[in-house]
């Protein structure tokens, strides 16, 4: 029979036993505390990165507001995700104002990559050639001659002489932008040419319109007549027009409102599923402008 001593020390061996094991267990429930942290930092840095470069993306777009003369230009990107991959742009050149809308396929952060490509590429080319047509068809031949696998991406390009309001344009396979009068008629400006990155045999050619004071031009991409109530219909081109008659002659910002406001009513509770991009130009007479 085992002494009180034995009895003793063999307590104090399990005891202090039990105790390693559980000194043992315990880095192990550290590790897994530092893993989470980890991660969460690693998710926090990434959603900082993702917010920075949607900042980027806006930048690039140039400016979201624009007066020159009797001008007045509004335009936003509103992406589905952190990252668009619609765009648009709006620069001077020669006194004549450039402004353009695209939708690259896909979205996200694939998207999103060809962004600043795009539009440095369609700005430098407009820069050095000048003309709508001349410029698409130079973009979708660089495009094809890349090694990569480039993205379908329509453009609507558009060149505006302020004085006349002489509008010359090319539509490559983009949603037809919308001029609208002053007695609510409305042109669909649709001449131009394919989709870029699509066919090398692509020919493009510009359209004509005119902006005479009071005159609207509403340019959109595809995720606003593609955008789906909770019955899976469609807002369409035709409630498009019909919102555009209804606020036309306004300011270009309170149309931009209007047009957003209107789908996101008709979609209700239904999630947007592609990115939006919208401009709006118009011309008001010198005294309103006043």
């Amino acid at each position: 029979m085992a002494s009180v001593a034995q009895i003793r020390s063999q307590y104090q061996s399990r005891k202090s036993h039990g105790s390693t094991k559980a000194v043992a267990r315990r880095p192990r429930h550290h590790d897994l505390e530092d893993q989470v942290a980890t991660l969460k930092r690693e998710h926090d840095d990434l959603r900082r990165a993702m917010y920075e470069a949607a900042q980027v993306q806006r930048r690039l777009c140039g400016p979201r507001h624009f007066r020159t003369g009797s001008y007045e230009f509004a335009g936003e990107i509103f992406p589905v995700r952190h990252l668009s991959g619609d765009f648009i742009s709006l620069l001077q050149l020669d006194g004549d104002l450039v402004f353009a809308i695209g939708d690259i396929a896909g979205k996200g952060l694939m998207a999103a990559m060809w962004f600043t490509q795009m539009i440095g590429i369609i700005r430098r080319q407009m820069t050095i050639l000048g003309d709508p047509a001349a410029t698409l068809s130079s973009v979708n031949r660089d495009l094809l001659l890349t090694d990569f696998e480039v993205p379908l991406t329509t453009v609507f390009l558009a060149r505006l002489k302020p004085e006349s309001g002489k509008l010359t344009y090319c539509n490559a396979g983009h949603p037809p932008a919308l001029l609208v009068r002053e007695n609510n008629e409305v042109q669909e400006l649709r001449t131009g040419g394919p989709v870029l990155g699509a066919v090398f045999s692509g020919a493009f050619e510009n359209g004509s319109a005119s902006m005479s004071p009071g005159n609207t031009l509403l340019a959109y991409s595809d995720g606003i007549p593609e955008c789906r109530n909770e019955s899976g219909i469609e807002f369409g081109a035709t409630r498009l027009m019909n919102t555009v008659r209804a606020f036309s002659g306004v300011k270009p910002g309170h149309m931009l409102l209007s047009v957003l406001t209107a789908i996101e009513n008709f979609a209700g509770r239904q999630h947007r599923e592609d990115d939006v991009a919208v401009t709006v130009l118009h011309r008001f007479s010198s005294c309103k402008m006043d």
